[in-house]
């Protein structure tokens, strides 16, 4: 039986959501995995509490995450992708993550809000630290992964929304997976 890989991120927002979820799943099937998209779910009525109910059972059903962790409406990865992470963690499931964005989450910050460094340690304009641990994003995300046992993050580029779906940095996630469940591509 093909491993099930939960496929997370902020591609579900794309103009071009369905096609770029069925280009990831096309991708997982080359590696000999089942990618499962969020948007695979076919709801009756696609309420809020169903899309939630109906992605918490991919999680379940899931035997790896896969997240899309490029800063979307702002510095930091998508909420709902990060709240999939806990989810996925607390399952003791093993996390892969990648970004369209190879600029660590503190540069990030500073290049939105501004940020300087004071009393050993850096704020931003808003008067709030910023965490200083040369990571990719939040520690709780990045820590998540590493504890889980799955890849570092594999990151690359700029963060344009035009490579939202960052797909070079995803294979690279596939690649390290196959590579150490002894399927080289």
């Amino acid at each position: 039986m093909a491993l099930k890989i939960y496929l997370a991120g902020p591609d579900v927002f794309l103009p071009d959501a369905v096609q770029v979820g069925a280009r990831k799943k096309a991708l997982c099937a080359a590696f000999g995995f089942e990618g499962l998209y969020p948007l695979d779910n076919e709801l009756a009525t696609p309420t809020a509490l169903a899309i939630f109910d109906a992605n918490c059972r991919l999680m379940r059903q899931a035997d790896v995450g896969m997240f899309n962790l490029s800063p979307f409406r702002g510095p930091s990865a998508d909420a709902g992708t990060a709240f999939e992470v806990g989810f996925l963690a607390a399952l003791g499931k093993p996390l892969y993550g990648y970004s369209n964005n190879a600029a660590l989450y503190g540069d990030r910050v500073e290049a939105a809000m501004g940020a300087t460094r004071r009393n050993g340690g850096w704020w931003a304009a808003d008067g709030m630290s910023i965490e200083d641990f040369g990571l990719q994003d939040n520690l709780m995300l990045d820590c998540a992964i590493e504890r889980s046992g799955g890849a570092a993050l594999a990151r690359y580029g700029d963060g344009s929304t035009a490579d939202m779906a960052a797909m070079a940095a995803f294979r690279q996630c596939l690649e390290k997976l196959a590579a150490e469940r002894g399927r080289p591509k």
